[in-house]
């Protein structure tokens, strides 16, 4: 199998993770292949984009594609938004998850701005590509735009300095909001860019203020220990040569910062600096994951702490031996050469990590049974399959970025928030 063939093949693997989770009901998405998995809504914003490549490469029609984007943006468009206890939204924004049947609130769970973005970065991307002049792709279109007009951005900052992560019915907003350098800059943009409920532009800059440069293994560049951090908002957005006043500053970009911070992972895992087992230049990728935790008894060997679910990041950890390899094939925009060594280097010495041919959430070797077989995490999850199709398609034709390189709201967020140069000259 050549690298393009291999490449394709887990492209659309990853792809059919959205169908079988898909409720054509009321178009929302499971969070995991778990049984009895919630909706993620962010979840829903990256099977809302990967719609668009499944076309373009024909694994589905325009017409069915155009169906279950239909039946998501009817849902959320008519959903509950009153804010309560039980209800789907408020001001625009969603709860994190919600039952797959009812739409509703589950677990308790925050009204969550960071994954609001990230479904409404769907929403424009789809309202981008179904573009024609037909019934349904029109309808679509208005939706879309009216989900994103109802957003109330501003409120969503309590009249503070930064956003807040979240909101509870009963409790209000939550004590901390997004600061420091993350996935955010996804949030802060598309709230720049809003018509009706727009974020001052001095928001985005108190934002920029908690930003933490170091330099790391002889690499100078924004430090975020995870590496989803570096993946998640340039799923949508192409930074390659566009600044804001940081950046200018420090005269470099997002994108390249994003190629340094996979350097720096490389670097870390090659240092190994607990003597985990896998770890090498090719074998490398800590971020948010799933995870073994220390409640399971025949883990009780392992030499340190597990973490479960956590946000695992280099080089202050948190570590327990834990990597992602679906992470290789997300980084191919930034650096083809490391992301392609590290997709063959897991598949050959660690091939139970594909699950019916995609990527498990993670595995980690140090916790070897007595077959010799790493630990992997059970099921797929939806937010690490909706990135590596977006991802590989930005490496193949840059499909994503270039729709919503014309996404006005888009280019108005990134212009109110001081980017210029390159492609928004």
């Amino acid at each position: 199998m050549t690298d393009e063939q291999l490449i394709d093949r887990l492209q659309h693997a990853a792809f059919d993770y959205f169908p079988g989770a898909f409720n054509p009901a009321n178009g929302l998405v499971a969070d995991t292949t778990r049984p009895g998995a919630p909706c993620s809504i962010a979840v829903v914003g990256f099977a809302l984009s990967t719609y668009p490549v499944a076309v373009e490469r024909g694994w589905i029609g325009r017409t069915e594609a155009l169906q279950r984007a239909l039946a998501t943006l009817r849902f959320f468009h008519g959903s509950d938004q009153s804010g309560a206890a039980d209800a789907t939204g408020h001001k625009g924004f969603y709860y994190h998850f919600l039952d797959m049947e009812t739409g509703r609130r589950t677990w308790r769970c925050e009204l969550s701005t960071i994954d609001t973005a990230l479904l409404i970065a769907g929403v424009l991307l789809a309202a981008r590509y179904f573009n024609r002049d037909h019934r349904d792709e029109r309808e679509l279109r208005f939706l879309a735009e009216a989900l994103y007009l109802r957003v109330d951005w501003d409120w969503a900052c309590a009249g503070r300095a930064t956003i807040r992560q979240g909101w509870k019915p009963e409790c209000g907003f939550l004590h901390y909001g997004w600061d420091g350098y993350d996935e955010g800059i996804l949030l802060y943009v598309l709230a720049a860019g809003s018509p009706t409920h727009p974020i001052e532009t001095a928001k985005y800059t108190a934002w920029t203020a908690t930003y933490q440069w170091e330099n790391l293994y002889g690499e100078e560049f924004l430090y975020a220990g995870p590496l989803f951090v570096h993946l998640f908002s340039h799923a949508w957005i192409d930074f390659r040569g566009i600044r804001d006043a940081f950046m200018r500053r420090k005269r470099s970009d997002y994108f390249k910062n994003t190629r340094r911070a996979i350097a720096v992972q490389r670097e870390y895992a090659w240092r190994n600096p607990r003597g985990f087992a896998g770890y090498t230049r090719d074998c490398w990728g800590l971020t948010a994951c799933d995870g073994p935790d220390e409640g399971t008894p025949e883990l009780a060997s392992h030499l340190g702490r597990l973490y479960g679910y956590a946000a695992r990041g280099v080089p202050y950890g948190p570590d327990d031996g834990t990597l992602s390899a679906w992470l290789g094939l997300s980084c191919l925009p930034f650096d083809p050469e490391a992301g392609l060594a590290a997709t063959h280097a897991v598949l050959q010495r660690y091939p139970q990590t594909l699950h019916d041919g995609r990527f498990a959430s993670a595995f980690n070797p140090s916790l070897a049974g007595s077959d010799g077989e790493p630990w992997v995490s059970a099921g797929t999850f939806g937010l690490d399959q909706g990135l590596l199709v977006m991802m590989v398609e930005n490496h193949r034709t840059g499909l994503i970025w270039e729709l919503m390189r014309g996404c006005p709201y888009l280019r108005s967020g990134l212009k109110n928030a001081g980017f210029g140069e390159g492609w928004l000259q």
